[in-house]
C-alpha cells in the first residue's frame, strides 16, 4: 500500500532549492521564524555528494529544522522519514527525525514521543542516513507511535551537541512504508494501525471502531495483545483475532459477518465466556437468527444464567442454538441448593403457598416437596413484600400449614430467570452432565420450545424442566436421554428426563435410558410418539416404576407407536387440589394404539396401564386402547391394566366410551378387550343364563351394556322342542357386578353369542 501512489496524497516536502522560507527554526507551525535569510543556514547548489543541499550550522542547544506545510497522517498509514548528513567542520553533532504532532483544530498532540533515536557524526565528509518511522500503531520498527489523535506531522530533524558545528543535510525523504507493516494490506487492516494499544486497560474501543469503518470488505485484524473495550462493539467486517478482548459482562460483541462459537472463543480466549458473550450477541440481534457452535465441545464451570447473560427478560423471536456439546466440570456451582420453609396452602388459591418464612431464599424453579404434593411441582414466581410463591401445578392434599422442602438442581442452560420465551431451539448439542448437572431448565412462560437431536448424558437430576408454562406447545424430538442410574434399582432411582406443565406436548422419536420416568405430563392435548424408553434392572421379580405420568383426568393425550419397556403409563390426577369428582370430564380421552409394551423379571401384579385417582367417584369417560403388542419374559403378568386405589378406586357404574380392542397378549394371564365377545353354552336347562364378564372386562369393570345376543344353534327346552322366543338381559349381576343374566320365558338350553361392554358407549 502507497498512498502516494494509489490516493495521489502529497508526503514530500518541498526541495530546499525552492527556498527555505518553508523551514522552521522551531515547530514548523505558521507564524513562526523561518530559516530565509537567516545567517546560519544557506542553500548549497553543487555539493559533490547530493546535489543541491542545506548547509546548516549548529548555534542552539537543540537546532530545530521542521516543514512548515502539514504532512498528513492517514488512519493505518506509516510513513518513514530519511535525511541523508554530513559533518562540514566544528564540533560532531548527533541527529536524529524529530515532529511535531498536530491534532483536530490545528492543536498540538501532546504526551507523545516526538523524536527518532539519535545518531552521533564521527567523521567529516562522511554521508550518515538518519532515519525514523512514524505510525499509529505501537509495532516493531516504530519510531513514534501517535494513535489515532494524531491527524498531521510538521516533520524535519533535531542537531544536538556542541554548538559551532557545521552539517550538510540533504533534501528530507518521507515515504509511505505501510505494507512492511500490514500484511496483505488489500485483505486486511490492523486495529493497531487505527490507535489500539491491546495493553488490557487502555480503552481501544474507538481504535477497533475506526478500523471496522475503513475496512471496506477487507477483514480487520485484532493482532496479540489484550484489548480492553469499554462500550459494546458491534463488528460489520469480517475478523481475525491472533489477540483477545476483554470488555464488562452487560457489553455486547457482535459479529456479524463471523458469527460462531469458535470466533468467539479466538476473541475471548475462554470458552465458556465466549458462549456467553456469543448468546448475549444473538439475544441482541446480531444478524443472525442460530449460533453455531461449529462442533466445539466446551467445558462448563457453572450453570449460565440465560436471564443474565441475554438481559432479557422476554423474547418471542425464533432463536437456535445448535452444533455442539456442553462438557461440565465438577465443583461446588453444581450443588443442589435445599430449604425448608414453613408454608401456608389452601386449595382456594390452588397456585399460591402464602405465608412463607424465609421466602426470599427460596430461588425461582426450585422443585417443592411436601405432604399433598404431587410430582413435579416448581415454584414458578416469589412475592418477598407478600411472603408468597407461585407454583407450578395445584396440590392434591396439602390444606393448611406445614413444612415444606424445596431442591433447587443446577442445570446448563437455566432460562427460569425469563418470564416469557418463545420459539428458541437447541439442535443437534450434547450435554455431557456426568452425574454432576441437570440440562435444561425452561422460562416460566413461553411457546414452542424445541429440542432436536441432542443428547443428556448423565442428567443428576433433570435432563428439561419446566418450572412453570414455558413448554406450552414444547417439541422433544429425537434425543437420547441416557440416565446416570442405570446401575440403581428402579425404584431406588431419582433422575426424570423431563416434565411438562403445558398444552400440546410433542415427544417423538426419542430414545430414554433408565430413568425413574422418562416423562411428567401436567397439560393436555399431548403427542408421544415413536419413543424407545425403559426402565429395567436385574432385580428378580423387580419393582417398575412408570415411563410417562399422565397427571391430568382430561388429558387428550395421544401415546403412539412407542417401544415402552419394562416400564408403564400411569394415569394420575395428583395436581387436583379438589381431587374427588365434581362435574369435571373425570378420566378421559387417552389413546394408546400400536405400542409394543414389553416387561421381564417383574412381579405377577405388574401392569402396563395404571390408573391412580387420588380422589373418590372417578371413571373412565373415554379411553381407546386398541392394536398394542402386550409380552411378558421371565415370567408372567396376571393383567395388562388395573386400578391402584391407594387413594380411591373407581365408580365402575359409570364407565362409559372404552374402547379395548385389538392387542395381543403373550404371557399375560388375562387378555383385556371391550366390548367382550363371549360364547356361553348352556348345558342344563334354565331360565338364567349367567355369562361372566369377569376378567377380561378392563379394570375389572361392570357389565354395564350387552350389544348382542346372538343364538349358535337351536335353543331347545327340556321336552327338546326348539324355542324362538327372543331373551332379555339383566346387568351388572353377580357379586362383583360383572355378569350378565341371560332371561329366558322357560327353562332352555343351548349356546349364546354375548356382546358386552365394561361401560356405556353413548
Amino acid at each position: 500500500m502507497n498512498k502516494a501512489i494509489t490516493d495521489g496524497v502529497l508526503l514530500m516536502p518541498p526541495a530546499f532549492a525552492g527556498g527555505l522560507d518553508v523551514w522552521s527554526s522551531q515547530d514548523g507551525r505558521p507564524g513562526q521564524d523561518t530559516y530565509e535569510n537567516e545567517a546560519n543556514a544557506a542553500f548549497v547548489p553543487a555539493d559533490a555528494d547530493f546535489g543541491g543541499c542545506l548547509e546548516l550550522v549548529k548555534t542552539d542547544a537543540t537546532q530545530r529544522l521542521r516543514y512548515m506545510g502539514e504532512t498528513p497522517l492517514l488512519p493505518g498509514c506509516y510513513i518513514q522519514v530519511r535525511a541523508r548528513v554530513k559533518a562540514v567542520s566544528g564540533p560532531l553533532p548527533s541527529l536524529r527525525i524529530a515532529a511535531w504532532a498536530g491534532g483536530a483544530g490545528d492543536n498540538h498532540v501532546g504526551g507523545l514521543v516526538e523524536q527518532g533515536p539519535a545518531t552521533t557524526l564521527t567523521a567529516y565528509g562522511e554521508v550518515v542516513e538518519i532515519t525514523a518511522i512514524i505510525g499509529a500503531g505501537g509495532r516493531g520498527g516504530v519510531d513514534m507511535v501517535w494513535g489515532a489523535d494524531a491527524l498531521y506531522a510538521h516533520i524535519g530533524l533535531d542537531m544536538t551537541g556542541t554548538t559551532g558545528g557545521v552539517v550538510r543535510i540533504d533534501d528530507i525523504v518521507v515515504e509511505d512504508i505501510t505494507s512492511a507493516f500490514v500484511r496483505d494490506m488489500l485483505a486486511m487492516v490492523d486495529v493497531r494501525d487505527y490507535g489500539a494499544v491491546g495493553d488490557g486497560m487502555t480503552d481501544d474501543l474507538a481504535a477497533f471502531e475506526a478500523a471496522d469503518a475503513a475496512a471496506n470488505g477487507r477483514v480487520v485484524l485484532v493482532s496479540k495483545g489484550t484489548y480492553f473495550l469499554g462500550d459494546s462493539m458491534t463488528f460489520e467486517s469480517r475478523v481475525r483475532f491472533e489477540g483477545t478482548v476483554e470488555m464488562a459482562d452487560s457489553h455486547i460483541f457482535a459479529l456479524t459477518k463471523d458469527y460462531n462459537l469458535p470466533m468467539y472463543i479466538d476473541a475471548f480466549g475462554n470458552e465458556e465466556l465466549a458462549f456467553k458473550k456469543a448468546v448475549q450477541a444473538l439475544f441482541d440481534n446480531v444478524d443472525h437468527e442460530s449460533l453455531d457452535m461449529d462442533g466445539r465441545r466446551i467445558t462448563i464451570t457453572e450453570p449460565i444464567d440465560m436471564r443474565a447473560v441475554s438481559g432479557r427478560s422476554a423474547y418471542a423471536t425464533r432463536r437456535h442454538i445448535h452444533n455442539g456439546q456442553f462438557d461440565v466440570k465438577t465443583g461446588a456451582a453444581w450443588d443442589t441448593d435445599v430449604f425448608t420453609s414453613q408454608a401456608t396452602y389452601s386449595p382456594s388459591d390452588g397456585f399460591k403457598l402464602t405465608g412463607v418464612t424465609n421466602v426470599a431464599n427460596i430461588p425461582v424453579g426450585a422443585l417443592l416437596e411436601g405432604n399433598g404434593v404431587g410430582r413435579e411441582v416448581y415454584v414458578r414466581g416469589k412475592n418477598v413484600a407478600a411472603q408468597e410463591l407461585t407454583i407450578s401445578k395445584k396440590l392434591y392434599d396439602a390444606d393448611g400449614t406445614q413444612n415444606f422442602t424445596f431442591r433447587r438442581f443446577k442445570y446448563v442452560l437455566d432460562f427460569s430467570g425469563m418470564e416469557d420465551l418463545d420459539r428458541f431451539s437447541v439442535k443437534d448439542i450434547e450435554f455431557r452432565l456426568q452425574g454432576e448437572a441437570s440440562g435444561i431448565c425452561l422460562a416460566t412462560a413461553g411457546l414452542i420450545f424445541s429440542v432436536e437431536n441432542c443428547f443428556f448424558t448423565g442428567p443428576k437430576d433433570r435432563a428439561i424442566t419446566s418450572p412453570g408454562e414455558g413448554c406450552q406447545g414444547m417439541q422433544i424430538d429425537r434425543c437420547q436421554f441416557l440416565s446416570d442410574e442405570g446401575q440403581t434399582p428402579s425404584q431406588d432411582r431419582v433422575s426424570i428426563a423431563l416434565n411438562a406443565n403445558g398444552n400440546d406436548v410433542k415427544l417423538r422419536n426419542n430414545r430414554v435410558v433408565k430413568f425413574r420416568h422418562f416423562a411428567v405430563l401436567g397439560g393436555s392435548g399431548s403427542m408421544i410418539e415413536g419413543n424407545h424408553f425403559f426402565q429395567g434392572d436385574g432385580e428378580s421379580n423387580g419393582l417398575r416404576l412408570a415411563g410417562i405420568v399422565l397427571t391430568g383426568t382430561n388429558c387428550r393425550a395421544t401415546i403412539d407407536g412407542n417401544y415402552i419397556d419394562n416400564c408403564f403409563i400411569e394415569w394420575t390426577n395428583e395436581h387436583d387440589n379438589d381431587p374427588d369428582f365434581a362435574s369435571e370430564f373425570s378420566f378421559s380421552q387417552l389413546n394408546l394404539s400400536d405400542n409394543i409394551f414389553l416387561c421381564s423379571s417383574v412381579a405377577p401384579w405388574f401392569s402396563f396401564i395404571v390408573v391412580k385417582p387420588h380422589g373418590s367417584g372417578h371413571f373412565i369417560n373415554g379411553m381407546n386402547v386398541q392394536g398394542n403388542f402386550f409380552r411378558t419374559i421371565g415370567g408372567s403378568i396376571d393383567r395388562v391394566e388395573r386400578v391402584d386405589t391407594s387413594f380411591a378406586g373407581f365408580d365402575l357404574s359409570r364407565m362409559r366410551n372404552v374402547n379395548w380392542r385389538d392387542n395381543m397378549y403373550n404371557s399375560v394371564g388375562v387378555a383385556t378387550v371391550n366390548p367382550l365377545v363371549k360364547t356361553h353354552e348352556q348345558v342344563s336347562n334354565s331360565d338364567t343364563w349367567v355369562v361372566e364378564g369377569a376378567p377380561q372386562l378392563p379394570f375389572g369393570g361392570w357389565v354395564r351394556k350387552v350389544e348382542a345376543v346372538v343364538a349358535e344353534g337351536a335353543i331347545r327346552n327340556s321336552a327338546n322342542v326348539k324355542r324362538y322366543e327372543m331373551p332379555y338381559v339383566e346387568l351388572a349381576q353377580g357379586a362383583n357386578n360383572d355378569e350378565a343374566h341371560v332371561k329366558w320365558a322357560q327353562a332352555v338350553r343351548g349356546t349364546v353369542v354375548v356382546t358386552m361392554r365394561v361401560d356405556n358407549p353413548v
